[in-house]
């Protein structure tokens, strides 16, 4: 997969696909949990970037209002359990967010990320909000 059109074709295959822009495409994740616990979704983006040049991905993830929680309280808990990724500030909310090159970039170099941003963000959402929201 070395082209954004070949990711966003295997985009739309494999996940459920909420709005496709040109350089962005947003889906909707789903987790079968436990039997004692409602099913949970999480929205992410993945959007083209260029930079000097290069193609990115990047992968974000929603999972608070700014003024809904504690910012020290949120970087905090990331600094401590998070293996990639951060949280930014995107207009009024918070998002969970991971960068990647586009070139010469395997399917599993995409996968493996964007579960670990989308759990981060679905994590961090439970924890500090309490619903489901994104």
């Amino acid at each position: 997969m070395a082209t954004w059109e070949d990711l966003v074709t295997y985009i739309r295959r494999s996940y459920e696909v909420i709005r496709v822009e040109p350089d962005e495409i947003r889906i909707n994740i789903r987790w079968g949990t436990e039997e004692d616990e409602e099913e949970r979704t999480q929205m992410v983006v993945v959007a083209r970037e260029v930079l000097d040049g290069q193609e990115w991905v990047q992968l974000a993830a929603p999972f608070a209002r700014v003024d809904e929680v504690a910012l020290h309280a949120v970087l905090s808990e990331i600094g401590n359990t998070t293996v990639v990724g951060g949280a930014v500030v995107m207009g009024d909310y918070l998002v969970f967010r991971h960068s990647l090159p586009l070139v010469n970039l395997d399917i599993n170099e995409f996968v493996d990320p964007l579960e670990l941003v989308t759990g981060s963000a679905d994590l961090l959402e439970r924890h500090f909000i309490g619903r489901d929201d994104y």
